[in-house]
């Protein structure tokens, strides 16, 4: 047995939230008190941290991440306006100088070059690169450049043909591609060999890590990953030795009955669900997010002006009931009020082939759910599921300037992920980026969070921090075991921060500075007004493995 002693600081406990000190036993939580208890526990502890103020959480759960991609991210080309994509030239230029480094490393051209993150929204010239133009920088090179979301990308005119892209009916001749052309463009890409596949995984994983993070749900899906690579990842995480975040697995694989889960099930025994990302429609970005109503931002000519629906309500009702009989989680990816009304039909449905009990003990999931309206949430309601949300897409594409009011219109956009009314109605919640959509970033989600562009839509706080940690474990079926928790008796999944200052919570969605006179026992969190520095994550902890260590530094 190994304990560690972490005291002279700030625990954030519920079950004791003036707890100045922690020890940990063997993986679990043992003890948490004063600092002037901790004194007397000092000489029993292998490892003493001294804290020097720092506060201890417990630790995030991202509960929506692509490891693949979120490693090839880190090895690729990024064009988001933070790296220095501020326009479509800048972009551009970034393509042709890793071009010009790539022909250097492998001059006979085999290797594709990857790009992401790209988004014209956030460019001055307000369209994405013409084919000849991406050609032209990329000089010959193989080459895909994924548009932020990930539902999108544009293929050069020489992966097309290394493909077969420029000899199917969905090349138009722009380089832009979507639904199965895209799927296999990025077949293309992820054509790795092992060694490389891991140490993309162990880079997106040490990546998460250091931001606090000690468990992610990995959604996998055929076009990102292969069922190989979800094994290896799996097997990666599970060793304590790697000193990785643990990952709960998806496969977003549709079921045409029991036998197609129990067939998956038999193959990847570590699921927890079948679905995550399986995509009822596409996305707000992309222009592939089904809706009842037109895009605002395309001509009254224009195909598919409401987006597109990949699945029926009878697809949704028959993927959630062998999910059910199977023993397993399902879930779903919908975006579009229209994705949404298909949802909630599809609920009914399997409620008329079985009974709402069935459909309730599946604790089926939904993913990003931009769309909820008063319907909607008595369905989801009624019928037990949870959501999967990202706070960050409403911070990074939200508000009157924002992406969603372009593509929606001001009146819709303003309707768009409503975390008040979820929370408030009782709906299991948890907060995830889907990286590498959007960055992994904890603490900027519950910024997000308690900062909705909708003042009436703003949470607490604590809601937010307790969403993006025990809520991941809820939504995985593990809260039981007292994860994302710091009590006594809970596994130590624990992050150690360097902040400003701390504070309390003072009305619905603001923080106020802690007045050590006016604390009321209420859990200290990090201040996250505006102007506050971020935290600083100095350790992360998993079962008491040390995954992420700068106490020192």
């Amino acid at each position: 047995m190994t304990s560690t002693l972490y005291r002279n600081g700030v625990v954030h406990s519920a079950a004791d939230p003036f707890a100045e000190a922690l020890l940990v036993d063997d993986g679990v939580v043992a003890w948490l008190g004063a600092e002037d208890t901790a004194a007397g526990l000092a000489a029993r502890a292998d490892e003493v941290v001294d804290l020097d103020g720092a506060l201890v959480t417990p630790g995030f759960v991202d509960a929506h991440v692509h490891t693949l991609e979120t490693g090839l991210t880190a090895a690729g080309v990024d064009l988001s306006p933070a790296a220095g994509g501020h326009s479509l030239a800048a972009a551009l230029d970034r393509l042709a100088a890793a071009a010009r480094d790539l022909d250097a490393a492998d001059p006979g051209g085999q290797q594709i070059l990857l790009a992401l993150g790209w988004d014209e929204g956030a460019w001055p010239e307000g369209r994405a690169p013409w084919l000849s133009e991406l050609d032209g920088a990329t000089g010959g090179r193989p080459t895909l450049a994924v548009r932020v979301d990930g539902h999108s990308a544009l293929a050069s005119s020489s992966l097309a043909a290394r493909t077969g892209l420029d000899r199917t009916p969905d090349w138009d001749g722009t380089g832009l591609v979507g639904g199965q052309a895209y799927a296999s463009a990025r077949a293309a890409v992820h054509d790795l060999d092992p060694a490389r596949r891991e140490t993309l995984y162990r880079e997106a994983l040490s990546q998460a890590a250091a931001r606090g993070i000690v468990a992610v749900h990995e959604m996998s899906t055929p076009h990102v990953d292969t069922r190989e690579g979800l094994t290896a990842l799996m097997s990666l995480a599970a060793d304590p030795d790697q000193r990785l975040p643990h990952v709960t697995a998806y496969r977003a694989e549709l079921c045409t009955g029991p036998e197609d889960a129990r067939a998956l099930l038999a193959e990847l025994p570590f699921l927890t669900g079948i679905g995550g990302d399986l995509t009822v429609d596409g996305t707000l970005g992309s222009r592939t997010a089904a809706l009842t109503s037109p895009y605002t931002d395309l001509p009254s000519e224009a195909r598919e002006r409401t987006g597109r629906l990949y699945l029926s309500a009878d697809q949704i009702a028959t993927h959630l009931l062998a999910c059910s009989a199977a023993g397993v989680q399902g879930g779903l990816h919908v975006v579009g009020d229209r994705a949404m009304d298909e949802l909630v039909e599809g609920l009914e449905v399997a409620v008329g082939r079985a009974d709402a009990a069935t459909l309730r003990g599946g604790h089926h999931r939904i993913e990003h759910a931009l769309f909820v309206d008063a319907a909607a949430l008595a369905s989801l309601l009624l019928y037990g599921m949870g959501l999967s949300i990202q706070p960050a897409y409403d911070s990074t594409w939200g508000g009157p300037d924002g992406m969603y009011t372009t593509r929606l219109g001001g009146p819709r956009a303003a309707n768009l992920s409503p975390f008040a009314d979820l929370a408030g109605a009782g709906v299991p919640i948890a907060f995830g980026s889907d990286s590498p959509v959007t960055p992994l970033d904890p603490w900027q989600a519950v910024r997000a969070a308690i900062g909705h562009a909708d003042p009436s839509q703003r949470v607490s706080a604590r809601s937010a921090f307790r969403a993006h940690s025990r809520g991941g474990w809820r939504l995985a079926g593990l809260d039981h075991t007292g994860a994302g928790e710091l009590r006594v008796g809970a596994p130590a999944h624990l992050a150690v921060w360097r902040t400003g200052s701390l504070a309390v919570q003072s009305a619905p969605g603001r923080l106020s500075q802690w007045n050590p006179e006016a604390r009321a026992g209420q859990p200290l969190l990090p201040d996250l007004s505006e102007d506050a520095p971020a935290p600083e994550c100095l350790r992360t902890v998993r079962d008491g493995v040390v995954l992420h260590d700068v106490l020192d530094g």
